[in-house]
């Protein structure tokens, strides 16, 4: 009987053994059916090939701080050999466009200017939209955010009870004071006031020894002060910009893959637009978090970094 179940349970394992990897080595892993596999699939084989355009989240994708990972650009360079376009999405709402494009090729990345797309621009276009009319914000976050909604019209209100909003926006802030986030939070109070946050994110990657609180955090201290969560959270998950950058570029869902190192905003935003969600692990998540995640939220490939991705993408063309 014993030799029996032991003959079963090497039976189980070995029938199983591509079905739930559990180390590095397996990478990349490709989701079938709901598992995860290291064996690639013809169906996976079409998918990688149909692929025309990759938006890539930059920290932790990109690079981690201030350091680029040494095959940033030529995965880049690869992408445009296979006619590949790509752009560049960040959740990150601290720089302008102008800034993040600057920085890019300051770190020796080719970028466009129609190849930027941030939280920023995607709140900026939102109240536009959904509040014509409002022209004064209390903008919590960086001097170079506040300069682009700015240089998009609007007027950034004082840390002063007397200068009342018409929009209260919350973003990721490193140059936060306290004085400014009571601001933020006694006009998040007031309900009358639309309330929106450029990014869901509770921490941004970083090589230095610390934690950098992101805008997810800040809003959870403000909803634990005055009882008042975000009306509306701007940037992924949500698939409203992806799917913007699809129309502009000309691709279907199916043509396009979203890259990054978060599953709960990069790779969900991919998913909710229809795209193929690629997860990478040079950032925030790990291959332990990424194999425990629910199976709605599972991205479509794991790779070790994007080096491997267009390794995947070269082989499917061959």
């Amino acid at each position: 009987m014993l030799l029996c179940l032991s003959s079963l349970f090497t039976l189980f394992s070995c029938s199983n053994k591509n079905v739930a990897p559990k180390t590095a080595e397996d990478l990349p892993l490709f989701l079938q059916n709901g598992e995860y596999t290291s064996v690639m699939s013809d169906e996976m084989r079409n998918t990688l090939r149909n692929i025309r355009h990759v938006s890539l989240d930059m920290d932790g994708t990109i690079y981690l701080g201030g350091t680029l990972f040494p095959y940033t650009v030529p995965f880049l360079e690869n992408l445009g050999t296979m006619g590949i376009n790509y752009c560049f999405l960040t959740n990150n709402p601290t720089k302008s466009l102008d800034d993040y494009i600057a920085k890019l090729r300051k770190l020796g990345v080719p970028c466009g200017d129609g190849q930027m797309y941030s939280t920023t621009a995607a709140t900026i276009d939102y109240i536009k939209a959904h509040y014509p009319k409002a022209k004064r914000l209390f903008l919590l976050g960086t001097p170079s955010m506040i300069s682009q909604f700015e240089a998009a019209g609007f007027i950034s209100c004082a840390d002063d009870p007397n200068d009342r909003p018409d929009v209260v926006v919350a973003a990721f802030d490193p140059t936060l004071t306290y004085s400014r986030l009571c601001r933020c939070t006694w006009w998040a109070s007031h309900k009358e006031i639309p309330y929106v946050a450029t990014n869901p994110d509770w921490v941004c990657p970083t090589d230095e020894p610390t934690i950098l609180v992101d805008c997810g955090s800040l809003c959870a201290c403000i909803a634990a002060a005055c009882g008042r969560k975000p009306d509306t959270i701007i940037g992924k998950p949500s698939p409203d910009i992806l799917l913007g950058i699809m129309e502009k570029n000309g691709v279907t869902p199916a043509q396009a893959a979203m890259v990054g190192d978060r599953l709960y905003t990069d790779v969900k935003s991919g998913l909710n637009a229809g795209a193929c969600g690629v997860l990478v692990l040079t950032g925030e998540t790990t291959l332990e978090t990424a194999l425990a995640s629910v199976p709605e939220d599972r991205a479509t490939i794991i790779c070790r970094d994007i080096a491997q991705f267009g390794a995947l993408l070269e082989e499917v063309r061959k």
